[in-house]
């Protein structure tokens, strides 16, 4: 079982495609301020897990 999985995404503030590499080890909500590769604003990434598997992903803007 794979427990890193990478998502691609558009960066909200630049819309660039980015990639992460997201933790499924933990169950639950993880929620987090990552750095933008390309813009290097700040991006709020939340994203949920449930039996080790990626359930809910968002990012929006930091606040």
């Amino acid at each position: 079982m794979e427990l890193e999985v990478e998502k691609k995404f558009k960066c909200p503030y630049c819309r660039e495609r980015i990639s992460m590499l997201l933790d499924l080890s933990e169950n639950g909500i993880q929620d987090y301020i990552e750095d933008c590769e390309v813009c290097c604003k700040p991006i709020q990434i939340q994203f949920e897990v449930h039996a080790h598997e990626l359930a809910r992903f968002e990012c929006q803007t930091a606040q």
